[in-house]
């Protein structure tokens, strides 16, 4: 597998009112665990270009389980909460991560696909 496991769905939500997928757990010495850019916590929003929205936790799973050698994830981080105070700007500007925190991880998770394309052709 890709070295992670999953939770939710429309079934089983892990957060009240939301049936996003969202990594639970990853494997040490797997595929993700390796590549370091997948968080727990973090949200899958597609997988080989196909949207995780509105599905039951099992077909999820099974999106995972057919996805190939090739797999190309969306996902989003979980925002981590900061310890400390919190700043107040008065330039008008607002505090928070870039779209770019959002959109950067699909290119790790890009590269974590074919890290595992080259390890499985090793092996053949």
């Amino acid at each position: 597998g890709l070295g992670f496991n999953i939770v939710g769905g429309t079934d089983q939500q892990y957060i009240s009112n939301d049936s996003s997928i969202y990594v639970s757990r990853i494997k040490k010495d797997g595929a993700a665990y390796l590549d370091g850019r997948l968080q727990e916590g973090d949200k899958i929003l597609a997988v080989n270009g196909k949207d995780l929205k509105d599905l039951r936790h099992k077909d999820a799973v099974e999106l995972f389980r057919n996805a190939g050698y090739d797999v190309s994830l969306k996902i989003q981080h979980r925002v981590q909460p900061q310890n400390g105070p919190v700043s107040h700007r008065g330039d008008g500007e607002s505090g928070g991560l870039s779209l770019a925190a959002f959109l950067v991880p699909g290119l790790a998770l890009a590269a974590a696909a074919v890290w595992i394309l080259l390890r499985y052709r090793q092996r053949m």
